[in-house]
């Protein structure tokens, strides 16, 4: 979250910045939070104060570990930040969609008879890139989209709304460690396709007719290198004018529209 300005009028005394909206994908308290993971609630982040211990705390984490929720630890600052409300040191944020696993993706989309399309995502982290690249996805007919438990964009209701609301038509699989998912989409028989600026060959010199995972990097730096180096290729998008790179939404929509010719050719 981006550090609030001061913001003072130049006469009387200082003006008081405004509390942080209330996010209806957001629940608070240690208590609430450990009911809604035993509920079975879809948990988008778990953020827990940094060296708070206590029994309930550790009833949370223990819950936590039980029902495969990751969490991160942060300073009570940053939990102030997000809330004004009296946490307990635990702030939680539910999705609004229900993850879906890619094993089952997979199988299904191959037992259909049908050539897999799958597009993952690497630490893009803005929600309205995210949101962006799920609707071309879904109107490109991606069979899911594959992002990593961690670093990228929080789906919550920001992220539907950007979408236009195909984060509720097209499957999302969450997973722990990508690389590990790479490797076993590529026992799969799934051709790893990187979408990089650094490739060589260009997105219509590439064949991308058959099972297929494409893989796109964040806004910062790109494809991380791990994952760059189990790619079965690179791909760039050719452009003409004097700027090195594209938005990654813009890019995604490119390369789907490139993977959707090919196939319509074949």
């Amino acid at each position: 979250m981006e550090k609030r300005k001061k913001n003072f009028v130049r006469t009387g005394t200082p003006k008081a910045p405004e509390a942080p909206a209330f996010d209806k994908d957001m629940i608070f308290g240690t208590r609430a939070v450990i009911e809604a993971i035993r509920s079975g609630k879809e948990v988008e982040s778990l953020l827990i104060q940094k060296d708070l211990q206590n029994e309930l705390i550790q009833e949370l984490k223990a819950t936590a570990a039980e029902h495969g929720v990751t969490f991160v630890k942060v300073p009570a600052e940053k939990l102030n930040r997000v809330t004004r409300k009296n946490h307990q040191g635990v702030v939680c944020f539910l999705s609004p969609i229900t993850y879906a696993s890619l094993d089952n993706i997979v199988n299904s989309t191959f037992a259909e008879g049908r050539m897999p399309l799958l597009l993952i995502l690497d630490r893009v982290t803005d929600v309205r890139n995210f949101g962006a690249i799920a609707r071309t996805a879904e109107c490109m007919g991606v069979d899911a989209l594959v992002i990593p438990s961690r670093g990228n964009a929080r789906i919550g209701s920001d992220a539907v709304k950007t979408s236009a609301g195909a984060l509720h038509y097209i499957p999302v699989c969450r997973e722990a460690n990508l690389k590990d998912t790479l490797r076993y989409l590529k026992d799969s028989g799934i051709q790893l396709i990187a979408c990089t600026e650094k490739a060589e060959k260009e997105s219509w010199e590439a064949s991308l007719q058959g099972p297929l995972a494409l893989i796109m990097g964040s806004e910062e730096d790109g494809i991380s290198p791990e994952y760059l180096k189990l790619a079965d290729e690179q791909i760039k998008i050719p452009l003409r004018g004097q700027i090195a790179s594209l938005n990654v939404s813009v890019a995604s929509a490119m390369c789907l529209y490139e993977v959707d010719r090919q196939r319509r050719l074949s």
